[in-house]
């Protein structure tokens, strides 16, 4: 079908949303609009979909959702008696239709549908999968992308998202389908009064606030500090489970950013609701600077990302997710340690482009440290592959750079909720022994070295960009560099080819972890520069390492390859 009478079908058959009609008749005569709409389909793979909110095969819209959610279906139908799924939406545009339409999609096709009735975190998604006995959910959020985004994640039974074999599977379904023909849908008012649909209550919340504040290392110390706290859900979901679960672990001072606390999908006070950056922090900083706070948390809309700023003597530092990550890892291990709750042969896990300092402070305290590839289903493996051996408990903590942590068993995602309370509390617990988080920070690379850390992002818009994102790695791999900013490369790990290449010795030995388009170069120093195109946006990622005896030389060393990172992608 070419890509006219695709628009002409649409033109035709999508009726069920007003606006999709309205954008149709909106690019008629215009062919660039109409081509970038239907060249290709939203592809299906283990983040599920993510686009921009529009009309076409290549947008997010209701149709995109039920063809999706039908080919789940035949899934797990062919694979399942009885199947279940539970369903989550965040605060983004269209979510909460996507979620009823799938819902309806589902429950026509015979799968129990376990549905929150409002707004809640991915977290809370990954906690009812298990919690539900259901063989696989789906969470209506893109993330922390701009507000013209929605997407579909898919879980499976283990609370992780979706597999590659098991994405490969639903793919496969979903393709065979046509979305106007083969889509069956349910009455949703029919389909609750006949428990097809059902509602989650209130007891899942509270199972999963229990298992979070379980998770305490020093229960009490935030009453105890009594911190000023700013938090801001960046409009997002996480605006009423974060702030239970600070309540009940004592943080009396809790202010919340009223510009940004309820749900709005236009984020009209942060276009870009990223805790990683500085603009999200805007509001709860106007307000911090108005009456002063020990601690800034600010989650994004789905609630799995966490970002912080802290009050420096002059004014407020945005922490990394790196430098976040590795102090609560010390935090965890040195503080369970002394108090006895370190389990025998802990584990930590996290990605392959997050901080070695993990490494080294892993190491102290005698922990097993597990690096894997990006994407926090990963790490959620790897609790799954524990508790089967009825040694779950064995995992302490799981973290990755961009913002994402988790320390308990109790879900298998990256977790905002439990993470801002054990930030609370970290702060609390230094607070009372007169050291901030920077001063412990800096203990910290007083102790294993100064590490810096910096993400060069790069957009590769549309049809041709998707080419040039290929054509760059293919050309690194077939001429790899020998020296990255007057650095000799040591070794390339090459996650695709499966495969590490020791430049030194010119021995190549092979890798365990799944194929993934991923270069990740070891350079002279300690440095070390990976080059990733995102699973979920039109980018390629440079990760960079530098680390120095000192601050200064690691800041130098530092932009040496961010300067190296953009010109080896040539933009």
């Amino acid at each position: 079908m070419t890509i006219r009478e695709k628009y002409d079908m649409w033109m035709q058959k999508a009726t069920k949303d007003a606006d999709l009609r309205a954008e149709l008749e909106q690019i008629t005569g215009d062919d660039e609009a109409v081509r970038d709409r239907f060249y290709q389909e939203l592809a299906f793979g283990t983040a599920g979909l993510r686009g921009v909110i529009g009309a076409g095969d290549n947008r997010m819209n209701v149709y995109v959702v039920c063809k999706a959610t039908q080919g789940l279906a035949n899934y797990l139908n062919a694979h399942y008696d009885n199947a279940s799924v539970a369903i989550a939406y965040d605060s983004r545009i269209k979510s909460d239709l996507f979620a009823r339409e799938a819902a309806c999609v589902l429950a026509a096709n015979g799968v129990t549908v376990h549905l929150y009735p409002r707004l809640a975190p991915v977290p809370l998604l990954s906690f009812a999968v298990r919690y539900c006995g259901c063989q696989a959910g789906v969470m209506i959020t893109a993330s922390h992308n701009p507000a013209e985004y929605n997407g579909y994640k898919c879980y499976g039974a283990d609370g992780c998202q979706m597999t590659d074999a098991a994405a490969d599977e639903v793919t496969g379904y979903i393709r065979a389908l046509d979305m106007f023909e083969d889509v069956k849908t349910a009455d949703y008012d029919v389909a609750v009064a006949d428990g097809r649909i059902r509602l989650i209550g209130d007891e899942v919340p509270e199972a999963y606030y229990e298992q979070i504040l379980r998770q305490q290392v020093n229960p009490g110390v935030c009453a105890e500090a009594n911190l000023k706290i700013i938090y801001t859900p960046l409009h997002g979901a996480g605006n009423i489970p974060v702030r239970e679960v600070l309540r009940r672990i004592g943080a009396a001072q809790v202010r919340v950013v009223a510009q940004q606390e309820l749900p709005d999908g236009n984020f009209p006070t942060a276009p870009y609701p990223n805790p990683e950056i500085r603009e999200a922090f805007n509001c709860a900083l106007d307000m911090a600077h108005k009456e002063p706070a020990d601690l800034i948390l600010a989650t994004d809309p789905d609630s799995d990302r966490v970002g912080i700023a802290v009050y420096d003597g002059e004014d407020y530092t945005l922490m990394s997710g790196n430098q976040v990550g590795c102090l609560l890892l010390d935090y965890i291990l040195s503080c369970r340690a002394a108090n006895g709750t370190l389990p025998k042969d802990p584990v930590v896990c996290k990605t392959i482009v997050t901080s070695n300092l993990a490494a080294a402070i892993a190491k102290k305290y005698g922990c097993e440290l597990r690096d894997l590839l990006t994407g926090f289903k990963y790490i959620g493996e790897q609790i799954g592959l524990l508790e089967q051996k009825g040694e779950e408990d064995r995992f302490v903590f799981g973290f990755e750079e961009s913002y994402g942590y988790l320390a308990g068993a109790h879900v298998r995602d990256k977790d905002a909720v439990v993470a801002s309370m054990l930030i609370a509390e970290m702060a609390s617990y230094y607070h009372t022994k007169g050291v901030s988080l920077l001063d412990r920070l800096q203990q910290l690379y007083a102790e294993h070295g100064v590490y810096r850390h910096s993400l060069v992002n790069v957009k590769f818009e549309g049809e041709q960009g998707m080419l040039d994102m290929r054509a760059l790695m293919d050309s690194l791999r077939q001429t790899p560099p020998a020296e990255i900013g007057g650095l000799k490369v040591l070794s390339c790990a090459d996650y695709e080819k499966r495969e590490r290449t020791d430049f030194v010795t010119g021995e190549t030995v092979a890798l365990t972890l799944p194929r993934s388009n991923v270069l990740s170069y070891a350079l002279e120093g300690n440095a070390g520069l990976i080059f990733r195109p995102s699973g979920t946006e039109p980018k390629i990622k440079a990760y960079i390492t530098a680390i120095g005896a000192d601050l200064n030389k690691a800041i130098a060393m530092e932009e040496t390859l961010r300067c190296e990172a953009k010109r080896i992608i040539g933009k």
